[in-house]
Order: structure tokens, then C-alpha cells, then sequence
């Protein structure tokens, strides 16, 4: 166990010494001259030594203080060190938590223009539907589906999850180049367990939608999107996330329908760590960009 004196007190003479000044040391610490001179006068009772010699109002460093605080201004400045070097770490990496299908849809298109505007800053994407526990772990902010009311973080609205059928060109070839919505129960359904599914066919006016035969399952709408372009059947996607493989070809919707599902896409993040710089950089590129793209959805 370590036997150190207090090291408010300690920090306060190391100051003092270093412009060998209470009123310089004051001003440093943002502290009153007389707090100054009571720190360093209970380190002295407590280590029994004078550190400095009085004459009048100037203060001089006694020869033991001198020794003292040698080391210790060492000491305070392989501190500093220390902790500027962590503080460079820190800033030289951002860890982003989202799901896979906003990973794959949107920051796999994306994320290099906030590189190429932030060389100094290492983007670490974490791709996983788990919901991130920013207390545990060194996540700095995450993109995540819900209704933006989680505890203790601040949520910034991105989109709405719409969602609405698609399914690739030949599939839709094969039905004879349309569809009806009563006829997608009888289509293969990629996700038929999904309750987006029975919610789109309900406002499509298809009775006993909660009805379907059962289909392929995939824990992803990643997934149910790659597993639709592959011609596997019909998929309830959101056009956001997929407009590239809509204007590629790759993707048709057979609908104008969109369905709400009552979930957003947010930007969370703890509300302390807003003014980071990497964070705030982060906050402000994605805003935008995303404000940019929905826009030219829009059109």
C-alpha cells in the first residue's frame, strides 16, 4: 500500500515550486492565492520539513524543496505524457455499432467519404443487431432501429423503416410480369414469419393475411434482401436500404404500397460524449449525408 500525502496538496506544491510564485500557481490551478498557501503549508506539517522559505511576501524553494520537486515535476510530466497518449489513442479510433443490414446497405457505400474527410480518425464498424451497452466496451456511438426511447442516451431521428414486396426481375418474369397483393400468399415468402408481412398485406386490403404458408426464414433483412435479388421469392424490404440494387436491376417492387412499421433508424450515443471531437465529426457527416440521400430518394 502506498503512503502519500495528499495529492491535491502534492499537485498544488509541484506548481507553486515549478514557478516558485503562490500567486503564478494560483492562477494556474484557477485557485485563490491563500488556498495556494494552505496546501503547501499542511504538506509541510505533514512531511515536517519546510519547502519553501518565507521573507515577507516572496517565497524561495528551500533546498529540500528544491530536491522534492525535481521528482516530482518528472513525475507530473510522465504523467501528462500518459495520459495525452491515451487521449490520442482515443481520438484516432471510432468504434460504430449498427446492424448488419444498415452495414451493409448504408455505411458499406458510405463510410469512405468520412475517411477520405478524416484521415487522422480508424472507423472500426461493429456490425451486429445485439443493442449496444455504451457503459460496457469502447463503443462510441451506434445506428439502431427502435422508437428512440432508450435510457441514458441521446437519439437523434435518421428515417422511418418502411417496408414494401421485392423480389428480383426473373422471379417477377415468372409470375407473368405482375402480381396482386392476394397473390403473394401464394408466392414464396422470404421471411413469411415477419409481422411486416400480415401488417403490408393488411393495408393492401388482403384478408387473412395472418394466415401464411410458411417460408423461408433468415434472421436479417441483409439476408432476405440478397436472398430475393438471388430469385428465392418475395421479400418485405425497406426501399431505402436497397435503392441501389432497385436502380442496378438487381431489385423490382411490384407495389407502391409502403407500409409503417413503427420503428426509425436513430444515431445514439451517450450525451457526454457529444462534444468529442471524432463523435461530433461522426455526428455531423452522417447527418448530412443521410439528409442528402433521403432527399434524392425523394426526387
Amino acid at each position: 500500500m502506498r503512503s502519500l500525502p495528499p495529492l491535491a496538496a502534492v499537485r498544488v506544491f509541484e506548481a507553486a515550486a515549478r514557478h516558485e510564485n503562490f500567486t503564478a500557481a494560483a492562477g494556474e490551478l484557477h485557485m485563490t492565492q491563500a488556498a495556494v498557501s494552505y496546501q503547501v503549508a499542511s504538506l509541510e506539517k505533514r512531511l515536517g520539513v519546510l519547502l519553501f522559505n518565507r521573507e515577507g511576501k516572496r517565497v524561495a524553494l528551500s533546498d529540500v524543496g528544491r530536491r522534492l520537486s525535481a521528482q516530482l515535476t518528472g513525475a507530473f510530466d510522465s504523467m501528462d505524457a500518459a495520459f495525452a497518449a491515451l487521449r490520442n489513442d482515443d481520438e484516432a479510433t471510432l468504434t460504430v455499432s449498427t446492424t448488419v443490414v444498415f452495414a451493409n446497405a448504408w455505411f458499406a457505400w458510405n463510410l469512405g467519404s468520412f475517411q477520405a474527410a478524416n484521415p487522422a480518425v480508424a472507423v472500426r464498424l461493429n456490425a451486429v443487431d445485439a443493442v449496444v451497452d455504451f457503459s460496457r466496451g469502447d463503443v462510441d456511438l451506434a445506428v439502431r432501429a427502435g422508437v428512440g426511447d432508450w435510457s441514458g442516451v441521446t437519439a437523434e431521428f435518421l428515417f422511418d423503416l418502411d417496408v414494401t414486396p421485392m423480389c428480383s426481375p426473373a422471379f417477377l418474369a415468372a409470375q407473368g410480369g405482375t402480381m396482386t397483393p392476394a397473390g403473394l400468399l401464394r408466392l414464396p415468402q422470404i421471411g413469411s414469419e415477419d409481422l411486416w408481412w400480415p401488417q403490408w398485406l393488411a393495408e393492401a386490403g388482403v384478408a387473412g393475411a395472418s394466415g401464411m404458408r410458411p417460408g423461408m426464414r433468415l434472421d436479417s433483412q441483409a439476408h432476405a434482401g440478397n436472398a430475393a435479388i438471388a430469385g428465392q421469392g418475395v421479400a418485405m424490404l425497406t426501399p431505402f436500404f436497397w435503392r441501389h440494387d432497385i436502380a442496378e436491376g438487381k431489385l423490382v417492387r411490384p407495389f407502391g404500397l409502403e407500409a409503417k412499421t413503427g420503428l426509425s433508424y436513430w444515431l445514439v450515443y451517450p450525451p457526454h460524449r457529444r462534444n468529442a471531437p471524432k463523435v461530433r465529426a461522426f455526428r455531423d457527416w452522417l447527418l448530412a449525408r443521410m439528409a442528402g440521400d433521403l432527399a434524392a430518394l425523394a426526387r
